[in-house]
């Protein structure tokens, strides 16, 4: 590929290649270091206060300072990685002569933002340098550095990034539009000032839009559009986008994040979850569309342990896919099922927008793992009917029935990994460990069932596993900051208070609340996939559910099974576009089956919105 911004003499292209490696050795070394010194810190805290009944202080604070600073090194190793979350359809739509414009543009805008932002980023630190942390003893400065030294390894990724652009056209012409659009707001600024709440339409609505149809990275379209929100609407101090970014994604219980995704990987690495299946094929293997039902209890059982859908579909898909498709399943029937049990299993514990709508809404985390278990088992038996339907009259081939031995052993086989789950819950209920901690649990009952039961630990994996999930983690948590800052603006401004009324209005009262949230979730699932939908709404609609009425919990249900829908629903949804990925199966193929799954959600979704026992009868 032609080096064009950096030249084409070999000794300029080698030092400037060198640099980049360099750059990607550090962050990621420091970003795998810190998940690991994270996982160590909470398991100390657990074991000193439940073994030895002596709280460490210093343990959470030290936590916390090194939160931020994972968090901003896995955005960087996202941002190398090309790996932040986006709204692709519209680009991959269009004709193969603009793509090489919009990938140009999904570089620049970010850009842009890191390099307004910078200044605001060393105001902040300074700012923070005349506080200190009790526990620790030491400057918030030390914590608040990470912004401005994530944004900077950033901007040097995003400089690498548009080195290596084959032609200089499309990156003239995203810094072109990028840069008008940027000045005429400016020039603006003395009318933007005197239009009020119209500024959240132009700022929220217009760029935001523009931004994520084009491709742009969704944190930083959310970025872009409360600072220039900030800067030209309001007279506020620029600092106080670092501010809300940083409360955003340092909140510590959002550290259950990284951790429940490397416990998702390891379960995969150690073979917990191909025991598991195993014995659910044993189970049911025998019967009509017997692998299909393994498919809607395996993704039942796995989502409670690893938390992240993309870490269940790749650990589950390739033990079952190649068994379903030498049974006559087609390639597409089995992508829609996925995608359709990964949307059912979205409330199951401890999945991570269960942890994240818990931070952003202050409804109890502990409520809504418990909450959680019979809306998704619900809606599993409304995908089991589907399958039902489609398989009566199967010719399908199925295996022999097992002997009773074999299952058994297989039983005994899994038993570790059936028993995880309740591992899991019990830390929690019995108080052992917080909803943070107790994912180091988990990652040390992995660590030695797979060392001990299952004689699979690859050491190898290890260190790809950690930096993995700083990555992952990183592109989630700055969306989380970028929404956090955005939903900061928008209550500043009245515009929560607006809604509100708004809601309160609607004729029907709680029914019509319900109805049009469901309509919104799905569609806020389908645009800005799920975190972002939840951190942003989340906080503006739970207390008007509170107000007219609907139990949180019940609530949170509701919203997430709607956000699961639309996330996994094509052809919009970006969750299905990843289970096609993860089996390299061509999405068109998926199209027409899905639709009967979804129907079945959709039927689950409306028993569980109108019977709130479902949701709260064990709390």
């Amino acid at each position: 590929m032609r080096i064009v911004l950096v030249g084409n003499h070999p000794k300029i292209q080698h030092l400037f290649a060198g640099l980049e490696r360099a750059l990607v050795l550090l962050t990621e070394t420091l970003a795998g270091l810190l998940v690991a010194a994270e996982i160590v810190l909470l398991l100390i805290g657990v074991i000193s206060r439940y073994v030895f009944r002596d709280s460490l202080v210093w343990s959470d604070s030290l936590a916390s300072l090194l939160f931020l600073w994972l968090a901003m090194m896995g955005a960087v190793i996202a941002f190398q990685r090309n790996e932040h979350m986006r709204m692709g359809a519209f680009v991959r739509a269009a004709s193969p002569r603009w793509q090489p414009y919009w990938q140009a543009l999904s570089v620049v805008a970010p850009l842009a933002f890191l390099l307004l932002v910078c200044g605001a980023t060393v105001d902040y630190v300074i700012d923070e340098s005349n506080l200190t942390d009790p526990a620790l003893n030491i400057s918030n400065a030390w914590r608040a550095a990470a912004m401005p030294v994530g944004v900077g390894l950033m901007i040097a990724s995003s400089l690498f990034q548009l080195a290596r652009v084959e032609h200089w056209r499309p990156v003239l012409a995203a810094l072109a539009l990028t840069f008008a659009v940027g000045l005429g707001l400016y020039a603006l600024q003395p009318v933007l000032l005197d239009l009020g709440h119209w500024n959240l339409v132009i700022f929220f609505v217009g760029v935001v839009a523009l931004c994520v149809f084009s491709g742009v990275p969704i944190a930083f379209s959310f970025s872009l559009a409360s600072f220039g929100y900030l800067a030209i609407a309001t007279h506020l101090p620029l600092l106080v986008m670092a501010s809300r970014m940083d409360q955003g994604m340092s909140q510590i219980v959002l550290l259950a994040v990284p951790l429940f995704v490397i416990l998702g990987m390891l379960m995969e690495m150690t073979g917990l979850a191909k025991a598991l299946v195993a014995f659910l094929a044993n189970l049911l293997g025998h019967v009509p569309g017997g692998l299909s039902y393994v498919l809607v209890g395996a993704m039942y059982l796995v989502s409670g342990i690893s938390g992240s859908k993309s870490a269940d579909m790749a650990a589950l898909a390739p033990v079952l896919y190649p068994e379903m498709r030498e049974r006559g399943t087609r390639p597409g029937e089995f992508v829609a099922l996925l995608s359709a049990t990964a949307a059912q299993t979205e409330t199951i514990p401890p999945s991570l927008v269960l942890i994240i709508l818990g931070s952003v809404t202050n409804v109890s985390i502990g409520a809504l793992f418990t909450g959680g278990l019979l809306p998704g088992l619900v809606v599993g038996l409304m995908l089991c009917v589907v399958v039902w339907w489609r398989h009566r009259h199967s010719s399908e081939a199925s295996q022999a029935r097992p002997r009773k031995g074999e299952t058994l052993r297989s039983f005994w086989i899994a038993l570790p990994a059936l028993a995880l789950p309740f591992v899991i819950r019990f830390a929690v209920v019995e108080g052992v460990a917080t909803a943070t901690e107790v994912s180091t649990i988990g990652i040390v009952y992995s660590i030695l069932a797979g060392l001990f039961i299952y004689r699979r630990f690859d050491v190898r994996r290890v260190w790809p596993i950690l930096v993995g999930t700083a990555a992952l983690s990183g592109a989630i948590l700055l969306i989380i900051g970028a929404a956090t800052s955005m939903a900061w603006c928008l209550t500043q401004s009245g515009f929560s208070d607006a809604l509100a009324d708004l809601f309160a209005q609607l004729p029907g009262g709680k029914l019509t609340f319900i109805a049009a949230s469901m309509v919104l979730f799905v569609v806020l699932g389908s645009l800005l996939e799920g975190i972002p939908a939840i951190v942003l709404f989340g906080p503006l609609l739970f207390p008007i559910a509170s107000a007219v009425g609907v139990h949180p919990v019940h609530y949170a249900m509701i919203a997430i099974l709607a956000m699961g829908m639309g996330l996994f629903a094509p052809p919009f949804g970006v969750g299905y576009y990843t289970a096609c990925a993860i089996n390299r199966v061509n999405p068109e193929e998926g199209m027409r089956p899905i639709i009967a799954y979804m129907v079945a959600l959709g039927i689950g979704l409306v028993l569980i919105a109108a019977v709130p026992w479902i949701s709260v009868g064990f709390l």
